[in-house]
């Protein structure tokens, strides 16, 4: 059976959705996140980086949050939540299925250092952290993460989902940026369809069921 090895606020939870779309069954093995929010050491003897997402499944370590859709989709997906081969849906699917951590999520992760930074610098250099932070942000973060906004609420604009009119894995991949967006980088500021776009997702039954197996999860909250 395939398993999920889990941790918890973390892009597994979309490996768990996915899976309870499309009704394949699985297991989890969690993990908790240590105090200063790194993934525990016991990660490395599933995979040598010791990062999540992780499955394993017939005797396959996949990692990487791509490869493991792209794998589930082709081994378990008969067709489903992918659009039709040398379509332009496949081609926008394909595109956002990897732009989602290839380009989405750099500034995203960027804001959340810069900010976590000078809360754990040592009390003499704090200021002088906070503001290097500060200018990195304003320079470079923060109007990279608005140029992204924008392009979400404008391709949003020309169909209901990311690759076409019909939900895929492609929007799965995408939840992560987004709801990272409205936690910290002020998606709610302007972009009605990137808003709606997540009560969308969040209102699906596969979403609901994926939370409750998964746990706790604050991101997007």
């Amino acid at each position: 059976m395939l398993t999920v090895h889990h941790l918890n606020n973390s892009r597994s939870q979309r490996v768990l959705w996915l899976l309870e779309e499309l009704g394949v069954p699985y297991e989890i093995v969690r993990y908790q996140r240590q105090p200063d929010m790194r993934a525990p050491a016991e990660l490395r003897a599933v995979h040598p980086l010791g990062k999540s997402p992780v499955i394993t499944d017939n005797g396959n370590t996949v990692a990487e949050s791509g490869a493991i859709a792209e794998y589930i989709i082709e081994t378990y997906g008969e067709g489903r939540l992918i659009p039709p081969a040398k379509t332009p849906e496949r081609l926008r699917y394909t595109y956002w299925l990897h732009y989602a951590e290839g380009s989405a999520m750099s500034p995203l992760l960027l804001k959340l250092l810069f900010t976590l930074m000078p809360k754990r610098a040592p009390a003499l250099l704090r200021p002088l952290v906070r503001k290097v932070c500060n200018q990195a942000l304003t320079a470079l973060v923060n109007p990279q993460i608005k140029q992204h906004m924008a392009y979400w609420e404008s391709e949003l604009g020309k169909s209901e989902w990311f690759a076409g009119n019909e939900f895929s894995a492609a929007d799965i991949q995408m939840s992560f940026p987004l709801e990272a967006a409205a936690a910290r980088g002020g998606l709610e500021q302007g972009h009605p369809r990137a808003m709606a776009f997540l009560d969308r997702i969040h209102a699906r039954p596969a979403y609901k069921r994926a939370l409750e197996k998964g746990g706790p999860y604050t991101v997007g909250r």
